[in-house]
């Protein structure tokens, strides 16, 4: 059975973090959904923007895939850059689609969870005092939707980067934003939250980098895994996201990135086909 995780919320669910600045994370087990099929997954998974890049979901699902290992996870990625709480409201078009999304994958998998970052776009102009309320509305809604009421919900604290990069005089309230979602995880069952602390920012100091939307992927699975709230830096963090990079790849999976890699014009097709030779001989 596939077990599939709904990707929601604004850039940093969708992922910002640079393709050249973390290792390849590559696992035939780890599915995305694409056209309503199931397809190995590639970063950047969620191409909402030109700019989309890693993402918090794929150490997520790495980490998920280590205990249950002969099973496959796939990810439904719905996030949309610089969406506000109001563009997710329940008869707008992202929700919609993401309802949509999650229902087609319904279909031949087990939808176990939502993962959801978002905030950025509520941080100021005094949209953080309605912050709870209107997400309570959206998780209530998609709970509904996919008749699915104690589906685990999990979100993520905006960086604590934000009010000092360049744009940081558009997020006075990220703090009261944080809060928010910390007490509505207090307050609501099956809804757990995940701290950003310590995490480090692209030049933008909008967006998580590579390095640190891994971590983040970590804790995500481990609010899901523990179903309660991570709020600190989790031990040995960076130690697990390299052995999860790290990871001995299959015939199979050699292959598939070196046919990848040829598509992309990263290797010649002397080079491919040497290596490919190289492969076969070996094995």
């Amino acid at each position: 059975m596939l077990h599939s995780f709904l990707m929601v919320g604004q850039s940093n669910m969708a992922g910002r973090g640079f393709l050249n600045q973390a290792p390849l994370l590559f696992d035939q087990r780890i599915k995305m959904l694409r056209n309503g099929c199931w397809q190995t997954m590639w970063e950047p998974i969620n191409c909402d923007r030109p700019t989309s890049g890693i993402s918090l979901a794929s150490s997520f699902a790495a980490a998920w895939l280590e205990g249950n290992p002969d099973s496959e996870i796939g990810l439904i990625p719905c996030a949309d850059g610089g969406s506000s709480l109001d563009d997710w409201r329940t008869d707008g078009p992202l929700f919609k689609n993401a309802v949509f999304q999650a229902k087609l994958a319904m279909e031949n998998s087990s939808l176990d969870g939502i993962l959801w970052h978002q905030g950025e776009n509520d941080s100021l102009m005094g949209r953080s005092k309605q912050y709870a309320k209107k997400l309570g509305n959206i998780v209530n809604a998609f709970r509904n939707a996919l008749a699915i009421a104690d589906i685990p919900f999990i979100s993520g604290g905006l960086g604590d980067f934000l009010p000092l990069g360049r744009y940081g005089q558009y997020f006075p309230e990220s703090r009261e934003v944080n809060e928010a979602l910390l007490s509505f995880s207090e307050n609501n069952d099956n809804y757990y939250f995940v701290s950003a602390t310590l995490l480090n920012s692209n030049p933008d100091g909008l967006h998580f980098d590579a390095p640190s939307l891994r971590r983040f992927g970590l804790r995500y699975f481990q609010a899901f895994h523990r179903q309660t709230n991570i709020l600190d830096v989790l031990d040995k963090e960076t130690e697990t996201v390299q052995r999860l990079e790290q990871r001995s790849l299959t015939v199979s999976e050699k292959k598939a990135v070196l046919e990848i890699r040829y598509a992309l014009e990263q290797l010649s097709q002397d080079e491919y086909e040497q290596q490919l030779r190289s492969l076969e001989i070996q094995f």
